[in-house]
Parts: C-alpha cells; sequence; structure tokens
C-alpha cells in the first residue's frame, strides 16, 4: 500500500500553531469507512481528512479518533493547502464533495480561503443542566445550531482561564460546545474556545465550522460582515470571517509539518 499522508497545521501563523489535520490522498478505488476511522484513531488528531479525486473534483470525509464528523473546516483548509503545495491539483478553485454538501476552496495571497454554509444558532430559553455544570460561568446568550451549543460570556477572560468540567460536558447530546466573548484587542472583534468530548476532542485548537455559527452570532451583534477572529486554545488561531448570506467565507494559512505514507495494509 502506498497512500501518502500529511499533517498540517492550519490557521496557523507559525508552525506548531493552529490546529493540527492529517490529510491521507486515497486512490480513486478505495473508501473503506472502517480502515479510515482506524486511521483517524491512529493518528489521533482532532480531524483526518480522507481525499479522492473524482471527476475533477475531490470526495472529503472527515474523522476524529472515534467517529465521522458532517463538517471540518480545519481539516478542509488542510487539504486543500496539500492539493496545491504537493501539486495534486492546479486549479484555481478547488471543490470538495461532503456530507455537508459541497465545498469550494481557492487562494488569496497568503491565505486560502473556504465556502461554507453559515450555522446560526438559535436563542434557547433552557438547556442542559450539564452545560452549566461543565462550564461554571455565567452566559449572556446560549443557543444552538444543528451541531453546537453557543455559550456567550461577558468577559473574554472568562474564555481564557476556562477549566470544564469534561465529565460534564461529555454527557450533553452535542457535537460541541462553543464558549466566545467579545475580544479586548483591537486586532480582533471576537474570541472562542471549542470543547468537544462527546466526538473523543475535549478540546480542539481552532475549530473552523464553530466560525460558520460564531460569524452569523457575532455580524448581527456589531453589524459587520468582515471579522477577525482568534481561537485562544494553548496553540491558538487566527481565522479571518466574511458573512455571504447563507454562505460563510473562512480565511487562513497552513503549514506542513511532516509527511510520509502508510506501510500497513488497509486489509489483512
Amino acid at each position: 500500500m502506498d497512500i501518502p499522508v500529511y499533517q498540517v497545521d492550519a490557521f496557523a501563523h507559525k508552525p506548531f500553531t493552529g490546529n493540527p489535520a492529517a490529510v491521507c490522498v486515497l486512490p480513486e478505488d478505495y473508501g473503506d469507512r472502517e480502515w479510515m476511522q482506524l486511521v483517524g484513531k491512529e493518528m489521533n488528531l482532532s480531524e483526518t481528512a480522507f481525499l479522492q479525486k473524482i471527476e475533477g473534483a475531490y470526495n472529503l470525509r472527515w474523522f476524529t479518533p472515534t467517529m465521522e464528523v458532517d463538517l471540518c473546516g480545519h481539516a478542509t483548509l488542510a487539504s486543500a493547502h496539500i492539493l496545491w503545495e504537493k501539486n495534486y491539483t492546479k486549479q484555481d478553485t478547488i471543490q470538495f464533495h461532503t456530507r455537508s454538501g459541497t465545498l469550494s476552496a481557492w487562494k488569496e495571497g497568503q491565505l486560502i480561503y473556504l465556502d461554507f454554509p453559515a450555522e446560526p444558532p438559535s436563542k434557547l430559553n433552557s438547556y442542559p443542566e450539564d452545560l452549566n455544570r461543565g462550564l461554571e460561568v455565567n452566559p449572556l446568550y446560549v443557543g444552538r445550531n444543528r451541531f453546537d451549543y453557543l455559550v456567550e460570556v461577558a468577559d473574554p477572560r472568562e474564555v481564557e482561564n476556562l477549566k470544564p468540567n469534561f465529565s460534564f460536558l461529555e454527557r450533553i447530546e452535542t457535537r460541541g460546545i462553543i464558549v466566545t466573548a467579545r475580544s479586548n484587542m483591537k486586532k480582533y472583534d471576537f474570541i472562542s474556545r471549542f470543547f468537544a468530548p462527546a466526538a473523543g476532542v475535549k478540546e480542539d485548537p481552532v475549530t473552523g465550522s464553530a466560525h460558520c455559527c460564531l460569524g452569523p452570532f457575532w455580524g448581527e451583534r456589531f453589524g459587520k460582515t468582515e471579522l477577525k477572529a482568534l481561537q485562544v486554545s494553548e496553540r491558538g488561531g487566527e481565522i479571518k470571517v466574511s458573512l455571504q448570506g447563507e454562505r460563510v467565507h473562512l480565511g487562513g494559512r497552513c503549514i506542513t509539518i511532516l509527511e510520509g505514507k502508510f506501510c500497513a495494509p488497509a486489509e489483512e
């Protein structure tokens, strides 16, 4: 078996920042889901992306160490980066066929942009008590979209210093929990962190797909369509967010950290 694999830091301003993702470029005739899940577990990153070329575009699937997910921003950014950097394609715009429909990527200067669906939250009047117990914050707002809970707090230091109790958060039936606040830094409009223990990822360093929710939320608050975001995990990462009606454009940089190939066979 000769399947190339790459590790990429996505939404990164320098090596070993941003969110690491693995990218596997598969043969066109290969698509064993069980093997992909085992690779996701072996790579042990928040997401491993699998690419297959098909009729001028690419099928794209994303796996955490424990499950396949419907949408992932940083691994899509990493996939586009690898396709261009390693000369798999010379297309100016790459089309990805995914479980969330057709997504596209293009370059503007040093940034790669993704075209993703907007996923605005709906305000909740009630929510699981485990959310309160797991975060122990005073929320200004709690909402939810089809993927995640969104919790807004007043002080950005609450976001930065948050120490979640994952024994409560992992019991909530959701992909993840976004905690956000207005930024106190002039360079950024808002900050956030993202926790997904139920999906096998306690804290995701930089979560592109969460900004499909955060972008519309903060865009309405600020009355802006162009926003700059910082995810304040230990690694940290920057995301440019452009609101385009029912779509969100996410921009960021990528850095390839390592490359290799799988030596173990897909089947015994």
